[in-house]
């Protein structure tokens, strides 16, 4: 399915009245504001006196923050100059004073090199376009190197013309071997590169300080952020998973801002007048306020002049898909409160046959950990929450009279520690969750007070790669008191604790303590590791908090004093036994495993062969490749082979060279500058804003997406067995442990 940045139409802060400017002007050189030296000095000062690391702002730190903003500016080193690098090299050990003071000077003669870099660049991508693609000569032995991050500035713009021409050949290239026309191709290509130079010119000084104070915050650890007022509100939607707003999801195209899909029941789905494909040319404030042109506005520009207030009115000139003339139209919307369920916990049931009987597993799926921290503080009784919606959820599925739970934590990224905790209550009676250690090291241990139980019957935890932060408290304290049975791959290793410092502008997100299992052992790099492994889908070498920069360590604490609930420990063996007996010959497990090996082995090719005919024995091979491994699935479960890679749905191809990007800390949008991997290049500055995490409601699926989502997913349907599989162990434990007492 085609992927969109969008962007959530809603607010929880209050509107003002905001400045028109021509959002169209380019404005070089930028220039930090003026509040910028305040907040920066504020951050400076929460570092020092509140981060989890102490950390002195000296020399030796200075020269790491002058080397992790070039990177971050420049990762594949396809802009900057040796040149400029080494008149950069005057602030190496300057950042630091500068820093304590307030002075971005130097952050921004950076990034003003860099942005006219980044728009001559494509200018002359453009003018290279413009000669026309005839002129690439397919016949040619040479390679485009896509692994830059070992190679040497470029010392003259010829080199980087030369980088640049190849990158351009092998975009002209891979439209050709899908058979698009010559035309078409270059179409393609100058729309491609004139939007991003449209969205290199839109950068303000707001994203560029945002970057900066980032590279800057990322030297003391991974997880320590700041967010501008915009970012921070985008954090909020986040964590509540409630809003107020229109309700609509939209993507930049071209020059417009257009609708991709409506929230369901939102305002704008019940008035019923906007509708998909719409695009939205103006924006006015109440029923007379005035229209302001948004044609050109960065996405996140024209966001926030639609945000607003419950029971306030936006008006809207929108062209309406359904118009080939073009003509726009009028609407109003009154904002409303917007539940945004599609990252709420949800349920399903699902049937295993096992043990010559038809057996139902109840699943609930945890997309995050959220809670609406403004209807908590109110005294809302219906505040949204991770545990409310589980507890209702398992209520719902007893009375469906399920056999056992899995709790579905799969690419669950984190989010509120205080429902970690709390969910971990439902399924124990009481005692410690998670332990808690500040700066001071003093260690604060968190516990279950409540007696009750709302599910006590077998449960499993599914995790991947992908599940971090609070997915690891509750998976670690479900598996330290043997509660459950955790199955999956290796976990993210999140195991820090962030608290929000609101600034003068905007917020700092601050690591200032690590969370330990109540066994003691950290989650910190190693994650959890589950009783039972699967395949994984993710590299583990490429995503994990491992592999980011400057993480904090692993280490461990004394145990906290628990009463582990169930005696499954000893079981772990033969359930592992009886897994591998199951999957050995398993079509969907073994599918898995060599697609992974594929996927792998070729995201270590750092060459990519310009040549046509090179590129088309590869393409070959990779669909030879794709083809045998898909039909020998097929054959296995019975199913009719193919004679090509073309009889599948377009939505089925498999296409695995993609990597998933990691999760956010805590819940985190990931920052205002938002990557253009188009061509698996670096961030643009001034790209449009998208909301990660929680908060995005899906895009509206097609009948045949639908239908395919119905198909049992392998590794639920196996964690299924699995389950069962313990529930009948101790049914045979406890068999034997009777029959032992009657025959003492």
């Amino acid at each position: 399915m085609k992927k969109f940045v969008c962007l959530v139409l809603a607010s929880v802060l209050s509107t003002t009245t905001l400045a028109v400017v021509d959002k169209k002007a380019t404005q070089l050189p930028l220039h930090p504001m003026p509040v910028h030296t305040t907040t920066t000095q504020n951050i400076v000062d929460a570092l020092a006196s509140r981060h989890y690391v102490p950390s002195r702002l000296d020399d030796s730190l200075s020269s790491r923050i002058l080397d992790s903003y070039i990177e971050d500016l420049d990762p594949s080193k396809s802009y900057f100059l040796k040149s400029d690098i080494e008149r950069f090299e005057r602030y190496r050990y300057q950042l630091d004073d500068d820093l304590k003071r307030g002075n971005l000077n130097p952050a921004f003669d950076i990034f003003n090199t860099y942005h006219v870099r980044v728009i001559s660049r494509f200018e002359k991508v453009l003018a290279m376009l413009d000669e026309g693609i005839e002129l690439f000569d397919f016949t040619k032995d040479e390679q485009l190197l896509v692994n830059r991050e070992e190679e040497p500035w470029a010392t003259t713009e010829a080199e980087l013309d030369e980088l640049w021409r190849k990158r351009v050949k092998d975009a002209v290239l891979n439209l050709k071997l899908t058979d698009k026309e010559p035309e078409k191709i270059k179409e393609l290509l100058v729309k491609r590169f004139t939007n991003r130079l449209s969205r290199s010119k839109q950068t303000n000084s707001e994203d560029v300080y945002q970057l900066y104070m980032n590279s800057f915050t990322k030297t003391y650890d991974p997880h320590t952020q700041y967010f501008s007022p915009r970012t921070s509100e985008n954090f909020n939607i986040n964590m509540s998973l409630s809003l107020e707003g229109i309700g609509a999801v939209l993507q930049l195209e071209d020059e417009y801002t257009k609708v991709v899909s409506l929230v369901p029941a939102g305002p704008a789905d019940k008035g019923g007048i906007l509708k998909p494909n719409d695009k939205i040319i103006a924006v006015g404030q109440g029923e007379e306020g005035e229209m302001v042109d948004v044609i050109g506005w960065r996405l996140d520009e024209v966001v926030q002049l639609i945000r607003g207030r419950k029971d306030t009115t936006v008006k809207l000139n929108i062209i309406p898909a359904a118009d080939s003339d073009g003509i726009y139209k009028t609407i109003s919307i009154v904002r409303n409160k917007v539940e945004l369920e599609e990252q709420s916990a949800r349920s399903e049931v699902i049937e295993i046959e096992q043990f010559g009987s038809v057996q139902k597993i109840g699943v609930i799926d945890i997309p995050t950990f959220y809670v609406d921290f403004k209807a908590l503080q109110k005294g809302d009784r219906n505040f949204k929450s991770t545990t409310r919606d589980v507890k209702r959820l398992i209520r719902e599925l007893q009375e469906d009279d399920i056999d056992g739970i899995v709790i579905d934590l799969r690419d669950n990224g984190g989010g509120s520690l205080q429902e970690a905790k709390m969910l971990t209550g439902l399924f124990i009676d009481r005692g410690p969750t998670v332990q808690i250690r500040s700066k001071s090291n003093r260690v604060d241990i968190l516990d279950d007070r409540d007696i009750s139980v709302v599910y006590d019957g077998p449960l499993a935890v599914l995790v991947n790669r992908l599940s971090a932060s609070a997915s690891e408290i509750f998976a670690g304290a479900i598996q330290d008191y043997e509660r459950g049975i955790i199955i999956g791959s290796q976990t993210f290793g999140k195991g820090t604790v962030q608290s929000l410092l609101p600034l003068n502008r905007g917020q700092l997100k601050l690591t200032q303590a690590k969370f330990y299992r109540i066994s003691g052992e950290s989650t910190q790099e190693k994650g959890i590791i589950p009783d039972i492994l699967y395949p994984s889908n993710y590299d583990p070498d490429a995503i994990g908090e491992s592999t980011l920069e400057e993480p904090l360590p692993w280490d461990k604490i004394t145990a906290t004093n628990f009463r582990r609930k169930h005696m499954i420990n000893h079981l772990v063996p033969e359930l592992r036994s009886l897994h591998e007996e199951r999957v050995a010959d398993n079509p969907e497990f073994n599918y898995l495993k060599e697609a992974f090996a594929y996927r792998k082995a070729r995201r270590e090719e750092d060459y990519v062969s310009l040549n046509r005919e090179e590129r088309v024995r590869e393409k070959e091979e990779r669909e030879d490749f794709w083809l045998t491994l898909e039909n020998k699935k097929r054959a296995a479960l019975g199913q009719e082979v193919l004679a090509s890679l073309d009889d599948l749905d377009a939505e089925d191809e498999p296409d695995m060279a993609s990597v998933a990007t990691p999760p956010q800390a805590e819940g985190s949008t990931g920052g205002a500058i938002v990557p253009d991997n188009a061509e698996g290049e670096e961030p643009v500055p001034g790209a449009e804003m998208a909301v990660s995490g929680t908060g995005v409601p899906a895009i509206a699926e097609t009948e045949e997406e639908k239908e395919k989502a119905e198909e049992p997913d392998p590794y639920l349907v196996e964690s299924g067995h699995i389950l069962l599989d313990l529930i009948s162990l101790e049914e045979r434990t406890a068999s034997e442990t009777k029959q032992a007492r009657g025959g003492s």
